[in-house]
């Protein structure tokens, strides 16, 4: 078995290489998948975040109002704040999750796209925490792979990717310069990664370079498997 952490900014492609490793056979689950579900109405995460931020990011059906949740985050300088709440959760439930991928199979590469994972230990430390599951999240993985691009390139396709609107492209320009300021220079990431992959030619050479990739992981994962060493 292998743990995998998969990450990179804001448009550095990951859920593209996730897909890819998909088809290639890895086991692969979303950070922000996992996210969305922890903040539903009943959850401890929801009632959490009401207590904390207050009953106006409650929207008119009872879930979040997401929009405003971020504004409160972000420019409000809360974003710390709301990622305690969170993180924790979140990562509890990929503990979980990855526990029963590796009952089912033994030599399955188990990977987690997440943007935050050097984040959150950043982070926890920050806020004075040396131990415990956030501030030791980096090595809770056996290889992390990084995903790195420009900052305009990561720009560029956030924007081409949520806002069809020209005349709100702007906004949203603005929006992720703001989100990548909060996130970790690639250049960090990648001084602490077990592979990296700058993401900035076509499709067919990031497509090579993960299958080049994802044969050393499974390689790895097998001599796991047999030895209990990566080595």
């Amino acid at each position: 078995m292998l743990r995998v952490g998969l990450t990179g900014g804001l448009g550095s492609g990951k859920s593209t290489v996730a897909a890819q490793l998909r088809e290639l056979g890895a086991q692969v689950i979303e950070a922000d998948e996992l996210g969305r579900a922890v903040m539903e109405p009943g959850e401890a995460v929801f009632d959490e975040i009401v207590r904390r931020f207050g009953a106006e990011v409650v929207g008119p059906d009872g879930r979040l109002n997401r929009a405003r949740l971020a504004e409160m985050a972000f420019k409000g300088g809360r974003l710390q704040e709301l990622n305690a709440i969170v993180h924790p959760a979140v990562i509890e439930m990929q503990r979980r999750w990855m526990k029963g991928v590796f009952a089912r199979d033994p030599n399955a590469v188990a990977v987690v796209e997440s943007a935050l994972i050097f984040e959150v230990e950043r982070d926890a430390r920050d806020r004075g925490e040396s131990e415990g599951v956030l501030a030791d999240w980096r090595n809770r993985f056996d290889r992390v792979i990084v995903l790195t691009a420009p900052d305009e390139v990561k720009v560029a396709r956030y924007v081409d990717r949520i806002c069809p609107d020209p005349a709100r492209r702007e906004a949203a320009a603005a929006d992720a310069r703001m989100r990548l300021a909060k996130q970790m220079p690639d250049a960090a990431k990648a001084e602490r990664a077990d592979y990296v992959i700058e993401n900035t030619g076509g499709m067919d050479a990031l497509r090579q370079r993960v299958e080049a990739i994802w044969e050393r992981l499974g390689a790895e994962s097998n001599n796991r498997a047999a030895t209990g060493s990566l080595e």
